[in-house]
C-alpha cells in the first residue's frame, strides 16, 4: 500500500503538470461529475441507560467524549459522530428549530398539557412536560403559555440563535462541556437545556482518520416524540443505515423487548425498503456482575469450577462465561425471529459483548481483546480502509480515461486522422441506441415480473384485509388502555408505537404485508444491497457498454484511447447509479404502504376525531368497513404506484447513461490536433501498475 501511494503522488504531480495544459478537458469532465460519495452510515439503536455514549467513547478510544447516560442523556436527538479531517479541534454542529417550528411545538406541547379527557395519550404528556421543564424550569408544565411567554426565560430563549449553532474547541472537557446542553437533559436540574430545540448534532472528532474517515455513526433516538418533524429524521435517518448496532445491557438482552422490537419494527426499514448490509447486537455492562451470585448458580448447575484463586479470578471466570452464554442465546433467537429474512449469511449478524468500563480501566482484570471494543474497531477500521480502496480504484480509472483522452488528441495530426474521430464516433452513436434498447427490453421483463406478483399480491390482500384489519385493532385487546391506544394510532394515521417499544401496532403495514410478502424474495434479487444475484437491475446495468464493439478502424491508436475513456466514463456512471437506485428501491418497496396510508387518510381523521361513550366501538367499526369499501381501488392503486416508480427509475437511468455518454463523446470527438499537450505515455503506465496494485489489495 505504501509502494502505491509513492506513485499515486508521484503521478499526480505529473497529472497536474499536464492537465494545467488542458483545462478545458478537466472543466468538463468535472461538471458531467458533480455527485459526491456518501459517507457510509452506521445506525446505533439502544435506550438511555444501556450504555450507548460508553460504548462509542471506547470504541472512539475517548473517554468523556459524549456524556454519559446514566445522567439522562436526551435520547429525542439524531447525534452523528464522524472525523474532522480538517484540524485538531473537537466540533459540534447544532441544527436548530426555526423560531416558527419551536413556537408551533410549543403550542403542540401545551395542547397535550391542556388534554384532560380520558382520552389522553400518557406518553405524550410525559414527553411534553420532558421538553418543557427541561427549558423552562420546574413547574414550568404548570404555567399557561401566555405566562410562560412573560417568564425572562422565554425572552432568553428568543435571543437564541435559532438555524445553526457551531462549538469548536480544542479541550475535550471543555468541549463536552460546552455541547452538553443540547444533547444532554438532567432530572435533577430543570432548565437551562436546550435539546428540544435541536433537530440534530453531528459531532467531528479528531484523531480517528482510521475509523471514521469515510464512516459516520448515528445515534438514533426512539419514536413517540410528539414532534413530527423529529419523528421523520428518525425514519429517514434509519433507511440511510447501511448498518445497525442494537445495543442492550447484557443483563436483560434477551428478555428486554426494546431491542427485538427494534428489529421487529424495523425489519421493512432495514430489509428491502432500506439499505442495511450488517446488524450488530452488542451486549454492554459485562463488567457488572454479581460474581458470588452467578458462581453459586452455575456451579449447582456444574459449568463452572467450584475453586477459582482470587474475587477478580472469581469475576472474570463471572464474565467470560456469562459472555459465552449471551452470544449463544442471542444467536439463538436470531434464527427464531423474522430479522433473519433480510440476511444473506449468518456473518451478516454479528454479537459483541463489551465492556466499555473495562476497556479503559485495567483494574476490572480483563484484556482489551476481551471487552470486544477492539473487535468493533478493527471492523471500523476494515471498513473505512475498504471505502478507501474503492475511492482511490475509481480515481485512478477517472485519471486513466483522462490520460487516454489526452493521448487520442497527440494522435490527431492529420486530416484523415480527424475522419477517423469522426467515424469512431458515429458508430459509438450507433451503439449507444442499440444498447440503450437492450436495457430497456431487460427492465421491460422486470416490470412484467413485478406485475405478476403484484397482482397476485392484490388478490390476497383482498380476500384477507377485513380479518387482518379486525387482528390490528379489535381481537384480544385490553379494553380502557387500548382505547387510548386506537385513538393515538389514528391521530399518527395509522401507526403506534409505545415509548417503551412495548406496543407496536402499524395498520397500513399490515394493510400491505401480502403485497410485501409476494415481492419480497425476488424484490431482494432485482435489488440487492450488495453481491449478485443472477437477476439484479444493477447486473442489467453493468452489461451496459457502447465501447467494446467499435469495429471501424480496429488498428487505431486513437480507437483505442478513444474506447479507455469512453469505458471509463460508463464504469463512473453505472458505479454513481448503483448508490442511487439503492435509494430509489427504498421509495418504490415503501410506496405500497404510503399508498395505503394516503388512501386511509381521511378515515383516520374522521376515526380521531369520535370522543364519548362508545368511541372506540365506533373507530374500530369505521377502520373496518372502510378498508372492506375501498380494498378494490386502494390494493390496486398501491399496486400501479409501484409500478409508475419502477418504471421513472427506468426512464431516470436511462436518460442518465444517454445523457451522459453522449457528453463524453462529444468531449472525444470536439478536441484537435491545434492544442499541444505533453507526452503522458509515462503517467499512463504508472496508474496501470497502480490499478493493478490496488485490484491485489
Amino acid at each position: 500500500m505504501e509502494n502505491a501511494k509513492k506513485i499515486m503522488k508521484t503521478v499526480t504531480h505529473n497529472l497536474d503538470q499536464a492537465f494545467m495544459m488542458h483545462r478545458d478537458i478537466i472543466s468538463k469532465i468535472n461538471q458531467m461529475d458533480k455527485i459526491r460519495r456518501k459517507k457510509v452510515t452506521i445506525g446505533i439503536f439502544g435506550k438511555s441507560g444501556d450504555g450507548k455514549s460508553s460504548l462509542l467513547n471506547a470504541v472512539l478510544g475517548k473517554k468523556d467524549l459524549l456524556p454519559s447516560d446514566s445522567y439522562g442523556a436526551c435520547t429525542a436527538i439524531v447525534t452523528r459522530v464522524e472525523a474532522n479531517l480538517d484540524d485538531a479541534n473537537y466540533i459540534a454542529e447544532i441544527e436548530l428549530f426555526s423560531k416558527e417550528e419551536w413556537e408551533k411545538e410549543l403550542k403542540d406541547l401545551f395542547r397535550v398539557l391542556s388534554d384532560e379527557s380520558e382520552d389522553r395519550n400518557d406518553d405524550l404528556f410525559e414527553i411534553a412536560v420532558e421538553k418543557i421543564t427541561a427549558v423552562y424550569g420546574a413547574d414550568a408544565d404548570r404555567k399557561t403559555l401566555e405566562e410562560l411567554q412573560k417568564d425572562h426565560t422565554f425572552f432568553d430563549i428568543e435571543t437564541f440563535s435559532f438555524s445553526k449553532k457551531i462549538i469548536s474547541h480544542s479541550d475535550v472537557s471543555e468541549f463536552t462541556n460546552k455541547v452538553a446542553c443540547y444533547i444532554q437533559h438532567s432530572e435533577a436540574s430543570h432548565g437551562g437545556w436546550y435539546w428540544p430545540l435541536v433537530k440534530s448534532v453531528t459531532i467531528k472528532t479528531p484523531d480517528c482518520h482510521e475509523l471514521l474517515e469515510h464512516i459516520a455513526l448515528v445515534d438514533i433516538p426512539g419514536t413517540g416524540d410528539c414532534n413530527t418533524v423529529r419523528d421523520d429524521l428518525w425514519k429517514s435517518n434509519l433507511r440511510e443505515c447501511s448498518f445497525v448496532w442494537i445495543v442492550s445491557a447484557i443483563n436483560r438482552a434477551i428478555k428486554d423487548k426494546e431491542p427485538w422490537g427494534i428489529l421487529k419494527h424495523c425489519i421493512e426499514e432495514l430489509g428491502p425498503g432500506g439499505k442495511c448490509k450488517h446488524i450488530n447486537f452488542i451486549c454492554t455492562k459485562t463488567d457488572e456482575i454479581n460474581a458470588p451470585g452467578y458462581m453459586r448458580y452455575f456451579v449447582i448447575s456444574a459449568k463452572l469450577p467450584r475453586q477459582l484463586k482470587g474475587k477478580k479470578d472469581q469475576k472474570k471466570m463471572c464474565i467470560l462465561h456469562r459472555n459465552n452464554h449471551a452470544k449463544t442465546d442471542v444467536k439463538k433467537r436470531l434464527e427464531q425471529s423474522d430479522i433473519k429474512k433480510i440476511f444473506s449469511t449468518d456473518n451478516d449478524f454479528q454479537v459483541f459483548t463489551v465492556s466499555s468500563t473495562a476497556f479503559f480501566d485495567p483494574e476490572l482484570n480483563l484484556e482489551p481483546s476481551e471487552t470486544d471494543i477492539p473487535k468493533l474497531q478493527d471492523d471500523l477500521m476494515i471498513l473505512n480502509k475498504n471505502i478507501k480502496r474503492e475511492l482511490t480504484r475509481d480515481y485512478v480509472n477517472e485519471a486513466k480515461g483522462v490520460l487516454s483522452l489526452i493521448q487520442s488528441v497527440q494522435q490527431d495530426t492529420e486530416k484523415k486522422t480527424n475522419e477517423t474521430r469522426d467515424s469512431i464516433h458515429k458508430e459509438l452513436k450507433n451503439n449507444l441506441k442499440k444498447a440503450l434498447n437492450e436495457l430497456d427490453n431487460s427492465f421491460d421483463n422486470i416490470y412484467r415480473v413485478l406485475e405478476q406478483l403484484l397482482s397476485k399480491g392484490v388478490e390476497n390482500s383482498k380476500q384477507s384485509c377485513v380479518a387482518t384489519t379486525k387482528a390490528e385493532i379489535v381481537l384480544n385487546k385490553d379494553g380502557r388502555r387500548f382505547h387510548k391506544i386506537l385513538q393515538a394510532l389514528c391521530k399518527n394515521r395509522g401507526d403506534y408505537l409505545s415509548r417503551n417499544r412495548d406496543v407496536y401496532i402499524d395498520l397500513n403495514k399490515a394493510l400491505a404485508k401480502n403485497l410485501h410478502e409476494c415481492l419480497q424474495e425476488d424484490f431482494k434479487k432485482i435489488f440487492p444491497v450488495s453481491g449478485k444475484t443472477g437477476k439484479s437491475l444493477q447486473e442489467e446495468i453493468d452489461k451496459f457498454s457502447i465501447s467494446h464493439s467499435v469495429s471501424a478502424h480496429s488498428r487505431s491508436s486513437m480507437l483505442r484511447h478513444i474506447q479507455k475513456f469512453i469505458k471509463t466514463e460508463e464504469t463512473k456512471r453505472k458505479a454513481s447509479l448503483n448508490g442511487e437506485i439503492i435509494d430509489i428501491k427504498k421509495d418504490i418497496y415503501l410506496s405500497i404502504q404510503e399508498t395505503i396510508k394516503n388512501e386511509m387518510a381521511s378515515c383516520y381523521e374522521q376515526a380521531a376525531a369520535m370522543t364519548g361513550i362508545g368511541s372506540m366501538k365506533k373507530r374500530q367499526d369505521m377502520l373496518i368497513t372502510t378498508v372492506d369499501k375501498i380494498k378494490h381501488d386502494m390494493f390496486n392503486k398501491a399496486k400501479m404506484e409501484m409500478l409508475k416508480r419502477f418504471n421513472n427509475l427506468k426512464l431516470y437511468i436511462k436518460d442518465k447513461l444517454e445523457s451522459g455518454l453522449k457528453g463524453s463523446m462529444e468531449l472525444s470527438r470536439s478536441q484537435t490536433s491545434n492544442i499541444k499537450l505533453m507526452d503522458v505515455s509515462r503517467e499512463n503506465e504508472q496508474l496501470e501498475r497502480l490499478s493493478g496494485q490496488l485490484k491485489r489489495l
